[in-house]
């Protein structure tokens, strides 16, 4: 009896400016192995499925448990994470390609620099320096805090950015996870001394205006974030700023 193999087709690519090509391989099947586990055969035994030698496969991973997106791919078409992605799971031959809403580096490996910059610009994070002597902050009510712990579950993956038919090179929409970003701090109770420049920023260049609502975005966040119940509630409060700023002129 012949030995379980599993098929992957890779699509790959050996630098960011080069053609991208899919090279197959086969390798040993194991109960319960995921997409990293096959991947890692390959760099065990860099040959593809001709029996030709090549050179072993580029991807990046790190948390090994869907908490630090490094190893967000698109598998059998759809955008997440491989080492949630269980080969058993998996409709054979597996085929991998990397997020090309991303610059790619090199086979799998993407640059996610633009999530990172969107960050940036939408300021996503607490300002909190140099308050240490003032004591504790207000405190959250449970109710708002329970869902803003929803929203902050996001590890800025890329796959809701991947699936965005509005996030392409033709436009600069920052993508659905910075506008839930939004929500989340403008909602925190020292989170919104700064409400008003992310509000700014959701008006300015790849804001929340070029959000289509195609819904694509929720269908893939690996955690299950509202982004859409994000975005709605982002638009109203632009829209809300956007009429007072005008009445006060």
């Amino acid at each position: 009896m012949s030995e379980k193999t599993i098929r992957l087709i890779i699509q790959r690519q050996d630098t960011p400016d080069s053609k991208p090509y899919d090279e197959e391989f086969e390798v040993p099947y194991r109960p319960n192995m995921n997409v990293i586990a096959c991947l890692m055969e390959i760099q065990r035994n860099p040959v593809n499925a001709k029996g030709e030698p090549v050179s072993p496969v580029v991807w990046e991973s790190n948390c090994l448990e869907e908490v630090c997106g490094a190893c967000s791919m698109v598998i059998n078409g759809k955008p997440r994470q491989a080492c949630t992605a269980l080969v058993d799971q998996l409709e054979q031959p597996i085929r991998l390609q990397p997020m090309r809403t991303f610059p790619v580096v090199r086979d799998l490996v993407v640059d996610r620099s633009r999530m990172f910059e969107a960050l940036k610009k939408i300021k996503a994070w607490i300002p909190i320096d140099g308050t240490y002597d003032l004591g504790p902050g207000p405190r959250m009510p449970e109710r708002e805090r329970q869902w803003a712990y929803e929203l902050s579950k996001c590890f800025t993956c890329g796959c809701c950015v991947e699936a965005c038919p509005n996030v392409n090179e033709k436009t600069s929409f920052m993508g659905p996870f910075a506008i839930s970003q939004v929500r989340l701090f403008n909602t925190h109770p020292t989170g919104k001394m700064h409400r008003e420049e992310r509000l700014e920023a959701m008006m300015g260049e790849g804001g929340i205006h070029e959000c289509g609502n195609a819904q694509n975005c929720v269908q893939v966040c690996p955690k299950g974030i509202p982004l859409t119940t994000s975005i709605a509630a982002v638009n109203r409060e632009v829209n809300s700023y956007a009429v007072g700023s005008w009445l006060k002129k």
